[in-house]
């Protein structure tokens, strides 16, 4: 594929401190009528092995552009610190400042794919109406250099729309020949791309040529300190409406009729009898002591208690290199017999396919799969990092809501994420309902266990007593000595439409972390997106791993229709 011609973006050179510093204290958000484009010439050619060095200088531009701000701003700044609006300044959670470490500079990517060209001047309206009127997608993170012991903080200041769209100009020939490789190519160029730090933390991405499953695409990329993944895809679904009916918000499945964290046990009534109330009490007993196993366990690996080596595990500095994003689409209906014939979760299923996945890739690798061997070789542990929201997500009536008002409303927002070690299975079953069965056992007994409120606590505690370095390192640890990233998320269960172009798919993911292996599935209406992250270098193989998925599920589904 011919490339075309090379022209990285660079921060330092896009920003204008000086306008930066002087408009963070305002509270509006103003775009120009005009549409005119910001247009990024970027190489998208798949160069296997590239680093992310634009990623590594990024911690150093970013103190640049707001050492050059203070100087030319500084009066201007000093002024508007002496304002009273209380929404001028909030201060940034523990984890939104983690993710401005070097080690953990992550950024949320979602592909969406539409089913019609994009209409600009709708895209426009629909962001000024939405997207850019949350508090934190039209704020700046702004430190005071000053004062030592100040923390970050987010301040309001004026969104240009222009700073924010991108239209990528690609080989028109590659476009036409492979226009999915071309998708996959540029996203993956775009992980080693830094963000502009001067500005709001979030690009919208227009790709406006078909492929083989949308007329266009999209890619919104955000900063995971604008919010925890959940709330930020939770954000994305509420600027859609349904494609049924236009001013509604999109319908979501019904949410598990549960009463309270999924820990909890109701207390029986007094008639139950001693025996009920005896279990009820052992119940929380074997929930502490689960909490404890976790904790410890938790601590050791931020130690010292690393995995062990596979081919899925990535090595010192893959959160630097390039990443490529890969997806493919499984059938929620094949998800969902398997979850009745088992009588378990779609979590439940998608942790035994994930398994049953890892497992054909890992003994292929390593060509240990005959019959010989396989009596004489362990089951291998291989570990994943899952980070759980402990507080609950709001609404999309809630959401919605705080994009229609610049004012403060009942929903709240921030990264609150404690984190969850979750085993997989590295096997060959005959029977491969095995890897269900194995993994609803793993996911009931993480169910029993406070370790993500736990990790969440101590986690503000480490920050408060020995400060935000000390709180990464152990993050970075705990991440280092396990394998991969694993998580799912529920998406609408009907047609949506995004600012009046239907959705086809939604596959999002993220990068900057230190794992070479991410797995996603975003469930939307009757299909599941598999979302793969990988380091570009270490897996050239990875579609005949996200293959392996695929047929994971289909032997999985086959043999759960026989059982039934």
């Amino acid at each position: 594929m011919p490339p075309p011609v090379h022209a990285p973006m660079d921060p330092r050179s896009t920003a204008d401190p000086a306008s930066s510093s002087a408009s963070t204290h305002s509270t509006t958000t103003t775009t120009p009528s005009s549409l005119r484009r910001r247009v990024l010439s970027i190489d998208t050619t798949s160069s296997r092995g590239a680093t992310g060095s634009g990623r590594e200088r990024e911690s150093k531009a970013r103190q640049e552009e707001q050492e050059s701000a203070m100087a030319e701003g500084g009066q201007a700044a000093a002024e508007a610190e002496t304002e009273t609006d209380v929404e001028a300044a909030v201060p940034m959670s523990p984890a939104a400042r983690l993710f401005r470490e070097t080690h953990f500079n992550c950024y949320i990517v979602a592909v969406i794919g539409l089913g019609s060209r994009v209409d600009v001047a709708a895209a426009r309206a629909g962001l000024e109406a939405t997207l850019v009127r949350h508090p934190r997608f039209c704020s700046v993170q702004e430190l005071d250099e000053a004062n030592k012991r100040a923390k970050p903080r987010w301040v309001r200041t004026t969104v240009n729309l222009d700073d924010h769209l991108i239209f990528p100009e690609l080989d028109p020939t590659a476009t036409s020949a492979n226009p999915d490789q071309v998708i996959e190519d540029y996203m993956s160029t775009l992980s080693t791309q830094p963000m502009d730090h001067s500005r709001p933390l979030w690009e919208l991405h227009v790709v406006d040529f078909p492929t083989s499953e949308a007329a266009a695409t999209v890619a919104v990329r955000m900063h995971h300190s604008l919010g925890d993944g959940v709330s930020l895809l939770s954000l994305l679904i509420a600027c859609t409406r349904s494609a049924a009916d236009p001013a509604r918000l999109p319908a979501l499945p019904p949410r598990p009729r549960r009463e309270g964290p999924v820990y909890a046990r109701r207390r029986p009534p007094l008639s139950a009898g001693l025996l009920a109330l005896a279990a009820w009490v052992w119940s929380y007993l074997v929930l502490a002591w689960h909490t404890l196993v976790d904790v410890v366990c938790f601590v050791a690996t931020s130690l010292f208690l690393r995995d062990a080596r596979t081919p899925l595990m990535g090595t010192e500095g893959v959160e630097f290199r390039r990443k490529r994003f890969v997806n493919c689409t499984l059938s929620l209906d094949d998800v969902k017999h398997v979850k009745n014939a088992m009588k378990c979760t779609v979590n439940d299923v998608l942790v035994g396919v994930t398994s049953a996945a890892l497992s054909r890739y890992y003994f292929r690798k390593t060509s240990d799969t005959n019959s010989e061997k396989r009596p004489r070789r362990k089951q291998i542990r291989v570990r994943s990092a899952l980070l759980v929201n402990i507080r609950k997500t709001p609404g999309l009536h809630e959401l919605a809501e705080m994009m229609n008002s610049s004012k403060k409303n009942a929903a709240r927002w921030g990264n609150l994420i404690g984190y969850i070690v979750l085993p997989f299975r590295i096997a060959m079953y005959d029977d491969p309902l095995e890897y269900i069965r194995q993994g609803k056992r793993t996911v009931d007994r993480k169910k029993s266990s406070l370790e993500a409120v736990f990790t969440y606590w101590s986690g503000n505690l480490i920050v408060k007593l020995f400060g935000i370095k000390t709180a990464a390192a152990l993050c970075y640890g705990m991440l280092a000595n396990t394998t991969l990233s694993f998580s799912s998320m529920v998406g609408p269960a009907e047609k949506v439409e995004f600012y009046g172009h239907p959705i086809e798919y939604i596959a999002p993911s993220v990068y900057g972390h230190p794992h070479a292996l991410t797995v996603h599935y975003q469930s939307y209406m009757n299909i599941i997106k598999l979302v793969l992250a990988v380091d570009d270098a270490q897996f050239p193989d990875v579609h005949q791993l996200l293959d392996d998925f695929a047929e994971s599920l289909r032997l999985i589904r086959q043999a759960a229709s026989t059982k039934s």
